[in-house]
């Protein structure tokens, strides 16, 4: 018998390769949303905050110090002061206590020459000064400590006010500007009436407060004189009419 052929068996195809994963495409950003426009505010609204805005930039305005012959409202003047010994007070509360007024004379520095001069004029005519009613105060932005070396140093007669916020000194006039105090003297009497108000040297600021008492002290003699009908000038004439008789009534003898 002829051999039988016996077909091969085809070969199998080789395995597919393993598919590739497609890489995910990246996610873009998103935009970033556009900022909404801010609401316009009403117009009234802008011009009050443009108010505000100059109210708040515009610089104080100071007010203007008082002269000789003003009669000051003493509530609230000056702000809040301390005494050497810390003790809280005002002007008001100074002249309400005082008999006749209140002197306040200013001086730059504790302890500094000049300064030492003009609190010692003021500690030597001291009984002067104050006969006629006048309280006296030293008056600086010195600190407490500063002030009561000061004045148990030079053993002063009086007290010494620390204004350190120089509110006071403004209100007076004798503020230096942009800081700092100038050497004067300002005088007010019980009435708030304001009888002297100037710079001055350690002993001019002294002087005048002399010529103040000294004014004071001639002023009620002439006003009583005027009251009993009578004049110095009459006095005069009544004196020189008496010697005249007098001198007569010698010669008669």
């Amino acid at each position: 018998m002829p051999p039988v052929l016996r077909k091969r068996k085809a070969p199998e195809p080789p395995p597919a390769p393993p598919a590739t994963k497609k890489a995910a495409p990246k996610a873009t950003k998103a935009a970033p949303k556009e900022k909404a426009a801010p609401k316009e505010k009403p117009a009234a609204a802008k011009k009050a905050e443009v108010v505000e805005k100059r109210v708040k930039e515009a610089p104080a305005k100071v007010a203007t110090p008082p002269k000789v012959g003003d009669i000051i409202s003493l509530e609230g003047f000056g702000g809040e002061i301390e005494t050497h010994d810390g003790k809280k007070t005002t002007l008001k509360a100074l002249v309400d206590d005082s008999k006749g007024g209140v002197v306040l004379f200013t001086y730059p520095k504790a302890s500094t020459p000049g300064c030492t001069k003009q609190v010692c004029f003021f500690r030597d005519s001291y009984d002067d000064l104050t006969k006629t009613g006048l309280a006296i105060y030293g008056l600086s932005s010195d600190s407490g400590k500063a002030n009561t070396s000061f004045k148990e140093k030079y053993k002063l007669s009086y007290p010494l006010l620390c204004d350190p916020d120089a509110t006071l000194i403004a209100a007076i006039g004798l503020k230096k500007s942009p800081k700092g105090t100038q050497r004067g003297v300002f005088v007010v009497d019980k009435s708030g009436k304001v009888l002297a108000a100037e710079p001055g040297s350690p002993s001019g600021t002294v002087d005048v407060v002399k010529a103040l008492v000294e004014g004071s002290d001639e002023a009620p003699k002439d006003e009583a004189e005027e009251a009993n009908g009578t004049t110095s000038e009459d006095k005069k004439e009544k004196e020189e009419t008496s010697n005249g008789t007098d001198k007569k009534d010698d010669k008669d003898e």
